[in-house]
């Protein structure tokens, strides 16, 4: 802020009075029509990434028996996360965000249409599995960090915690319901059908990207500042990240629980055929209580917003996913594990939707690109850290004592989240 500018008083929306709104239109009409287009893309792009997420390695199994190339291929899809996150979060915060999703939707088809265009011609291999799956994964972290920094300059604050409820509950009903289930029906219809189709799900969400209203570039750096370069602008982001608090406590609190969600997702499928004795189509009940948790996470977040607080809302996840892990560390009980599977997923997506809440409104708009592709890093990155470091465990002490370590690091991260969460933190502006 400039020392003695005058600061337009905010009305309830978020908007400042007086601002010339495209096409003419109120503020509210502008958010509801935003807000509308961003579930709508977010809705269409997650069935399409839970329908690809479900393709790509059905299709390695038919090319190879090989346990270390198919798994390859979902890897693939997250490796970028950790190699080219950071950089993409200073593209964020250079470029304009809409255009970026553009471009992040551009690779998406580029990828499909290729591998459509050689199942057709029965010519798909390992290698273009492997070419596609890592593009479509910088696609994803293009795409992820763009929307999330986008949401500010779309959606006034007053409704960002419906907006993101909503975005969040359509990504639940993508990624973990409708996209694998559609997928699957796809790929027995053909090949070339599931690949077809997918492409065409990411060119209708680029299309929807027309109807925002807005500006959507942000660069708050003075016209004659010095430039920095690349390396320098993600070791601001680090550092602004660093020196918050709030921020940075978020973020170690996450790594934790996402070390935990990783483990919990690589030791459960061994857990559940031989210590639960149960068939795949049990098992697969069993991961659904994840989805289900979190669209009624998504479904119930203002309501226990209102009731609670964001911070007691968000603290829910710290006793959720510390009962996902606890559970099968003390009973293999399918309805006690599958209950823990509820409770993780109901915590998960409050505390996503509170934390995006609060990030939107703490962090710059300027910086929104670089902190959210630095927060995800934390989070993608403590995923295999944690399915490794599960492995491990279970091998040399059994798989009850690998949950349970888990269930102790989640056990910890109360202290840490009520020293520095407090009350006012969370909501102050």
């Amino acid at each position: 802020m400039v020392m003695g500018a005058t600061v337009p008083e905010r009305t309830e929306t978020g908007e400042s009075p007086g601002i010339s709104t495209p096409e003419g239109r109120p503020p509210a009409c502008r958010a509801r029509r935003n807000t509308a287009v961003l579930v709508g893309f977010t809705a269409v792009t997650n069935l399409a990434d839970g329908m690809m997420k479900m393709t790509l390695p059905l299709l390695a199994v038919e090319l190879t028996g090989s346990p270390v190339q198919v798994t390859a291929v979902s890897l693939t899809l997250t490796l970028p996360w950790l190699l080219v996150a950071l950089h993409i979060g200073v593209l964020v915060d250079r470029f304009d965000r809409r255009r970026l999703l553009w471009a992040a939707n551009g690779m998406r088809l580029a990828s499909m249409g290729w591998l459509t265009v050689s199942a057709v011609n029965g010519g798909l291999t390992l290698v273009q599995l492997f070419t596609a799956g890592g593009i479509l994964g910088v696609a994803d972290v293009l795409a992820s960090t763009s929307a999330s920094a986008l949401v500010p300059a779309a959606v006034p604050e007053a409704g960002r915690e419906r907006a993101n409820a909503w975005m969040v509950g359509a990504e639940t009903v993508g990624q973990e319901f409708a996209g694998p289930f559609v997928g699957g029906l796809l790929l027995a219809a053909g090949t070339g059908i599931a690949l077809g189709l997918i492409s065409a799900s990411y060119a209708l969400a680029a299309l929807t990207l027309l109807l925002l209203v807005g500006r959507f570039r942000a660069d708050g750096r003075a016209p004659d500042a010095a430039p920095v370069s690349v390396n320098g602008r993600i070791a601001e982001g680090l550092r602004f990240l660093w020196r918050d608090d709030v921020l940075r406590t978020l973020s170690l609190v996450v790594a934790v629980l996402a070390a935990a969600w990783g483990a919990w997702v690589a030791l459960m499928p061994l857990y559940a055929k031989r210590a639960m004795e149960l068939e795949p189509q049990q098992y697969g009940l069993v991961v659904g209580a994840l989805g289900v948790g979190g669209l009624v996470g998504a479904v119930a977040v203002t309501w226990v917003n209102r009731l609670l607080g964001a911070r007691w809302a968000m603290f829910a996840d710290l006793v959720g996913t510390t009962a996902m892990v606890v559970l099968p560390a003390l009973t293999a009980n399918t309805w006690a594990v599958t209950a823990g599977a509820f409770l993780g997923g109901m915590g998960s997506t409050l505390w996503t939707v509170n934390t995006r809440t609060i990030i939107q409104r703490k962090v710059p708009d300027e910086m929104l690109g670089r902190y959210s592709a630095a927060t995800r890093l934390f989070n993608f990155g403590a995923m295999p850290l944690g399915a490794a470091l599960v492995g491990l465990l279970a091998e040399l002490g059994g798989m009850r004592l690998a949950f349970a370590v888990f269930a102790v690091a989640t056990a910890v991260t109360p202290v840490l989240f009520l020293k520095n969460i407090t009350r006012s933190a969370v909501e102050s502006r």
